[in-house]
């Protein structure tokens, strides 16, 4: 079995020597506005991971051949566990006061672009390491392994495994392109893009080259972290935020839509997706009904302002982003709770976005109207249909079940949490906010605190929850079974 696992290694060590390069990021940025000695960090920490990944390279370059569908999850499963420990070491260098627990933590809600975070006093950090930890929900938003799927035909492996494995949503087999690597280079492409008009339409409306460079990593990624223990409340600014409303949802959209309209160099790709529609019809309602909420209550005097803290709290917490330019916990009951709700399920398949997404929703909401209509006329013809496709039983039940194993996954860590002492109120909101990637929860961890008050086993908890739901659930606990194992 362990010899089985070396063409595995032997792909994860070029992972790691392209993981290498990522330090240089924060590097150039240290060279610039920071201290020497930070500088050291960087390049010490680029030269380590570099070198470990091209020994193991050497080690295993004998065992090379296309990997199998057991490969791809064990290889995905093994980047995600793995890098994070590489990104915590500078941490533990340039962050003062941090322990390996939060330091682990904030790497694997950084690639994992969750945006929990166990840190405060951002504004006094090291540029650099705000860099590095922004940096990260950049590569980790659409997913690291696309990037590798991109490079593999030229080692001579196949990479359509790996993408089944690290691709979220439920229609995974769908091909764009006759080649697998030919998407994914199209979707890096799509998503610097993207990334580097968010970019400068930040630096337009007033940020610094740095925090524009910040932000726009974890806009993209929709991970939420910020330079700033304010996060957006810091720049109290209507256009800055308009600016971050408009990408967040852009980035709340497939990016495989994105990649069809450049193709077919038509919009109907867009237009036409049901997924989609819905994604923008839930957040209009959702602004307007928090609008309309705070309006009511008093909580700001004029509807124009409520209406602005409403949209960029709605399209935040919806997208599983997690920027606050208010201490929303300060609204009324429902709001927080609902935002956090929103989150659960708003992103689109094929985003940076976390959650369950909403194409799995429309199917259940579609397949309880269903068994409805069946009460009534038990005999009628009334398949679940996804636009003009009808869907077959194999994806609901498909569907049916990652939603017990998501609903079964939020309970048992909650009861984790609450053996560790934890309240009732945290302990949930925690768990749903590392599953889905959100960030915030509610109470002490949320927009106005972190996650810097838990104990070590609280944050390990919430790190394999992180870790959960940035892989879909299934692709983690896939290797919990004794049937993965066997021959």
């Amino acid at each position: 079995m362990i010899t089985s696992l070396f063409p595995v290694l032997s792909v994860f060590s070029r992972v790691i020597v392209a993981f290498a390069l990522t330090f240089l990021v924060p590097l150039v940025w240290a060279w610039f506005l920071d201290h020497r000695d930070h500088v050291t960090v960087w390049a010490v920490g680029f030269a380590v991971t570099l070198i470990s990944g091209a020994v193991l390279w050497r080690l295993t370059q004998r065992h090379r051949r296309e990997l199998l569908a057991k490969d791809g999850f064990v290889l995905v499963n093994l980047v995600w566990i793995v890098l994070p420990a590489y990104a915590a070491v500078p941490l533990m260098f340039t962050v003062p006061d941090i322990t390996w627990s939060k330091a682990y933590f904030e790497a694997m809600s950084a690639l994992t672009a969750t945006g929990s975070t166990a840190l405060s006093g951002l504004d006094d950090l090291p540029v650099s390491a705000n860099v590095w930890r922004c940096f990260l929900q950049l590569i980790g938003g659409l997913g690291i392994m696309l990037l590798v799927v991109a490079v593999l035909p030229l080692l001579g492996l196949g990479g359509m495994q790996i993408y089944k494995a690290e691709t979220p949503g439920p229609m995974k087999d769908t091909k764009f392109t006759p080649r697998i690597a030919e998407t994914a280079r199209g979707l890096w492409v799509v998503y610097f893009s993207f990334s580097a008009a968010c970019f400068l339409a930040y630096r337009w409306a007033g940020m610094s080259w740095a925090d524009a460079f910040m932000h726009m990593c974890t806009t993209m990624g929709l991970g939420g972290f910020s330079s700033h223990d304010a996060s957006f409340g810091y720049f109290n600014s209507p256009l800055i935020e308009a600016v971050a409303v408009v990408f967040m949802a852009l980035a709340g959209i497939s990016f495989l839509r994105y990649f069809m309209v450049i193709r077919s160099r038509s919009l109907r790709p867009l237009s036409t997706d049901r997924e989609i529609r819905s994604y923008f019809t839930v957040l209009a309602v959702a602004i307007l009904l928090m609008a309309v909420l705070l309006w009511s209550h008093g909580t700001y005097d004029t509807w124009q302002e409520a209406l602005r803290y409403s949209a960029f709290q709605v399209v935040s917490l919806a997208t599983t982003t997690g920027y606050a330019s208010t201490d929303y916990m300060l609204w009324p009951v429902f709001a927080p709770v609902f935002l956090m709700f929103l989150g659960c399920f708003v992103s689109c398949a094929g985003s940076t976005g976390g959650g369950i997404k909403l194409v799995r929703m429309i199917m259940l909401i579609k397949q309880a109207r269903r068994e409805l209509v069946r009460i009534i006329h038990p005999r009628v013809v009334n398949p679940v249909t996804m636009g003009q496709t009808i869907l077959p039983m194999s994806v609901m039940t498909a569907v049916l079940g990652f939603m017990l194993i998501y609903g079964g996954s939020i309970v048992s860590l909650s009861m984790l949490l609450l053996l560790s002492g934890m309240d009732v109120s945290t302990a949930f909101s925690a768990v749903v906010a590392t599953i889905n990637n959100i960030g915030p929860g509610l109470g002490e961890i949320g927009p106005a605190g972190n996650f810097g008050s838990l104990s070590p086993f609280q944050l390990w908890v919430l790190t394999f929850s992180m870790l959960l739901g940035r892989l879909e659930l299934l692709t983690v606990l896939v290797l919990f079974t004794a049937q993965f194992w066997r021959k």
